[in-house]
């Protein structure tokens, strides 16, 4: 890597450059809710044509900063539910509500999340939301939040159902969040009478 640049560091490798540039581009759609390559640029201490060199698009850029937000969120849900649970001395029933609000709130207030469901994008977003990959991510992850789902009786189908069920009412409250949109605890009240029942 040249040292022209990157405001006088410049990183050690390509994946670095990658990750720094889209740090800022995410610091910029939290300060603004959108940005340009220039302003990125700017942010990272570097010429356009540089972001270009990883990113060949602007629609490129902002759709890897989405993806990355994706997979923070992936990894924060895990330990956000633990946490939780700890906290409350929760059951199934309340890392159900959890998860559903938490991946809600997430998909509606992060910026870069956001952008998955602008117009244009909303239906193949809404979409994957219920896609076999996705069930099975979930299927996945519901396994590290500490509940003991074979004790409870629940085979890896059942699992996989709960799942799917999670990500329908999730692609639910997506597609029309009401009016007015709940608060986070009318959220969690809602899914409290409606949702968590089911799995206790």
């Amino acid at each position: 890597m040249r040292a022209h640049g990157w405001a006088g560091s410049p990183p050690a490798d390509a994946s670095e450059a990658r990750s720094r540039i889209l740090t800022a581009t995410r610091e910029r759609l939290a300060e603004a809710g959108t940005t340009s390559t220039a302003e990125v640029a700017e942010r990272v201490g570097i010429t356009r044509q540089t972001v270009y060199r990883y990113f060949p698009t602007t629609e490129g850029l902002l759709n890897a900063a989405a993806n990355q937000a994706v997979a923070d969120l992936t990894a924060d849900l895990v330990e956000h539910v633990r946490t939780h649970l700890a906290a409350t001395g929760g059951d199934a029933g309340d890392a159900a509500v959890e998860v559903v609000a938490y991946v809600f709130e997430h998909l509606r207030d992060d910026p870069a999340l956001n952008r998955l469901l602008a117009p244009g994008r909303m239906s193949g977003t809404v979409a994957n939301l219920t896609s076999s990959a996705s069930i099975e991510i979930g299927r996945d992850l519901i396994t590290e939040f500490g509940i003991d789902w074979e004790a409870r009786g629940w085979d890896s189908r059942q699992r996989r159902e709960l799942v799917e069920h999670l990500l329908r009412t999730l692609q639910s409250l997506v597609l029309d969040p009401g009016d007015p949109p709940r608060s986070g605890p009318e959220l969690r009240a809602y899914l409290q009478r409606w949702l968590a029942p089911a799995l206790r």
